[in-house]
């Protein structure tokens, strides 16, 4: 009789059985979400062990998300790209939270307050750590809002907390960030288009809600893609109010291979 072994999780699930209790093998809820969907997807999925050690990158970029007010399926979308396209890396690309009542524009009389919308915006990110628990994040100019009114009224930095205390994220947090010769950064002060020209090496950018696209500039040595990833905010909601009469925001997420290859990836609406 031929010796029996324990499956591990992905093997199981893989063969069509279920695990009990996954907290048993410390899966994430990303990686419950990945073996799960094995068999949904018809995919053969690498289990995540495997999958860090390629040599090649894919990196998942996640659009603006304005925590708390971000469009309903945005996370689940994201998340099915990161299978699909079998990701390795998660990068978002800025303004995890939107600090609408503490806005230099004029703030809705009727929204939520300082301390009810932080708290909704925590409950929010809670859900995409829980999902992405390493990722790099971008820091957009609705995420520093509080510490340049902080800066304006002459606080000094040690009082201010970091965002992974304030939010409950194990993140690194910065400005930007080069991976494979790709540029990340959240995208004031112009588009991915002409900071990859500017710059003169690919770069991905957010920030501009209503563009989603890749463009490449190839001249006689080289060439430099720059993309726009979109976002995932919902515009129904009133911190969206500025841009009612805007042109329909772009809701995606963006996947770069290698620093190589740059894919759109639109959500259906």
């Amino acid at each position: 009789m031929k010796a029996r072994k324990r499956l591990k999780p992905f093997e199981a699930i893989a063969l069509g059985f279920e695990p009990k209790k996954y907290n048993k093998y410390l899966l994430t809820d990303l990686e419950v979400i990945q073996l799960g969907n094995l068999r949904k997807y018809g995919m053969k999925i690498k289990p995540i062990e495997a999958m860090e050690e390629d040599e090649e990158t894919r990196v998942l970029v996640i659009g603006d998300l304005h925590e708390p007010f971000v469009l309903e399926g945005y996370l689940e979308f994201c998340q099915k790209q990161y299978i699909k396209y079998k990701c390795n890396r998660v990068v978002f690309i800025g303004d995890i939270i939107d600090n609408h009542y503490s806005s230099f524009h004029v703030s809705d009389p009727d929204g939520l307050g300082g301390g009810d919308e932080l708290d909704y915006a925590i409950k929010g990110v809670k859900k995409w750590r829980k999902a992405f628990p390493k990722a790099d994040v971008m820091i957009g100019n609705h995420d520093r809002i509080i510490m340049r009114k902080a800066f304006d009224s002459q606080i000094p930095a040690r009082w201010i907390k970091s965002y992974n205390d304030v939010l409950g994220t194990k993140w690194n947090w910065c400005e930007n960030i080069e991976i494979d010769g790709v540029l990340y950064e959240h995208g004031e002060g112009g588009q991915a288009i002409a900071k990859s020209k500017n710059n003169m090496m690919s770069s991905v950018c957010g920030h501009t809600h209503t563009e989603a696209y890749v463009k490449w500039t190839v001249g006689k040595n080289f060439k430099v893609f720059g993309m726009q990833v979109g976002c995932g905010v919902d515009s129904k909601s009133y911190a969206a109010a500025y841009a009612k009469n805007f042109k329909k925001q772009a809701i995606g997420c963006g996947i770069v291979i290698g620093g190589h290859t740059a894919i759109n990836c639109l959500m259906d609406l």
